[in-house]
């Protein structure tokens, strides 16, 4: 009996261990193969000094498919990297449907190529080799962005591109290989000032007679060999936006020693021009609107936004002046109460430059409203004042009507009266004439 038992349990398992190793062995290797393609770039991060190239590879995994044609587009951030060679080294690429493009400008490259039919299958298949020039300090990405494509060797081009990798690179100030600067203005050399009159200085090593600097945009910059003198500070005035470069170097038993190099960042443009916007409308009902705003700053980037209302109803006594508060769009205002508003939106970017944009709102009560003022509806009023004389040229007008009327019905009786008169004085000089015959 034990023995039937066991017999039927393995009868029943039986069937579902077979189901599974079908699937296992039939599906699994579909779904693996489904998996898609993949891009990534190599080293996937790394350090960097400031002025320096360095190479970032870009692969594909094809995913265990055939491929034969790929489009790659890549966003780096142009106020940190710039690409000094778009195509170095080798690449799978047999054929180049567009040369390989890219923008310091905007930050971007873009690379769309192909090899003949069978394709490639491949884990790593490189595409190109760019080469970057790290030209301000900070922590930056290198992304692929989602109109990249990685197309199967089919007849419709299927694109199984399903994974895309970034780069994430650490670019520093290189050390000193002359005298140690600092600046009193602008200290920090990875931040963003609004002060555009920077102060220099640096150390003097004993036997030191003589200083060379200079101050520009190149981050690589080597001062001339011509004596600027023995002091150990110098102050610029009026420097315009942007990425600046401090160059020193020291002359010692008359030989000029290494250059050092000093970042200062300078920002003293305000965000872009704005208006905030107001949801439904900047005259309504609604007693807690919705402000939406948005703004860019060219160079240090956004930092936050913040708000406040005041209240500008011309019938309050004590008009409230109100405050800023940090917000985010879009901000719903508190509840209000009936009456106008001038809402204003503060941007402020990373040095610390603002720009303010402004708005005008007014909350009407719902339906219609009999103020000492007149009557309202929303945003339109009427006066008491137009309302009377609407009234005065109305009982004028009914008036000039009745008069009218009543004086033709008093000429058409009169006329009336007049004819009957005649015909009675005809009659009677008849009847007179009669007698007389």
């Amino acid at each position: 009996m034990q023995n039937r038992k066991e017999k039927l349990k393995i009868g029943f398992y039986l069937p579902i261990v077979v189901l599974i190793l079908l699937f296992f062995t039939f599906i699994s290797p579909n779904k693996a193969n489904a998996a898609g393609a993949s891009l990534y770039f190599s080293p996937a991060s790394g350090t960097f000094f400031v002025g320096s190239t360095f190479d970032v590879s870009v692969f594909v995994n094809t995913g265990g498919e055939d491929v034969n044609a790929v489009e790659i587009n890549i966003k780096f951030n142009p106020e940190k990297l710039q690409v000094a060679s778009p195509t170095a080294g080798k690449s799978f690429i047999e054929v180049w449907v567009s040369q390989p493009t890219y923008s310091n400008t905007t930050g971007e490259m873009s690379f769309i190529g192909g090899i003949p039919t069978p394709g490639i299958n491949t884990t790593a298949g490189l595409v190109s080799t760019v080469t970057f020039r790290a030209i301000s300090p900070g922590s930056t990405t290198i992304l692929f962005l989602d109109s990249s494509k990685v197309l199967r060797n089919d007849p419709k081009g299927t694109n199984i591109l399903t994974s895309m990798g970034r780069g994430v690179y650490e670019l520093l100030i290189p050390p000193p290989e002359g005298p140690e600067v600092f600046s009193p203005t602008h200290p920090d050399k990875n931040k963003w000032y609004k002060n555009n009159n920077p102060t220099f200085s640096w150390e003097k090593e004993e036997g030191v007679t003589d200083f060379s600097y200079s101050f520009d945009r190149d981050p690589t910059g080597v001062p001339d060999n011509v004596s600027e003198g023995n002091h150990t500070s110098v102050s610029y005035s009026d420097v315009g936006d942007g990425i600046w470069y401090f160059h020193v170097k020291a002359k010692k038993a008359e030989v000029w020693g290494g250059v050092s190099h000093y970042l200062v960042q300078i920002d003293t443009t305000p965000p872009a021009a704005f208006t905030p916007e107001v949801e439904p409308s900047s005259k309504t009902t609604e007693r807690q609107p919705l402000i939406s705003f948005i703004t860019t700053d060219a160079l240090s980037g956004m930092d936050y936004y913040q708000i406040k209302y005041v209240d500008i109803t011309p019938e309050r006594k004590e008009i409230a002046t109100g405050f800023f508060i940090e917000a985010a769009s879009p901000y719903k205002l508190p509840s209000l109460e009936i009456g106008k508003y001038l809402v204003v939106v503060r941007a402020a970017d990373i040095a610390g430059n603002y720009r303010e944009g402004t708005v005008k709102i007014q909350i009407f009560p719902e339906g219609i409203t009999i103020s000492k003022r007149g009557i309202q509806y929303r945003e339109y009023s009427l006066p008491w004042w137009i309302l009377a004389a609407v009234l005065i040229i109305i009982l004028v007008l009914i008036g000039f009507y009745l008069w009218r009327k009543y004086r033709r019905q008093f000429l058409v009786k009169k006329d009336r009266i007049t004819e009957m008169e005649k015909r009675i004085e005809n009659e009677r000089k008849k009847i007179l004439d009669g007698v007389k015959k």
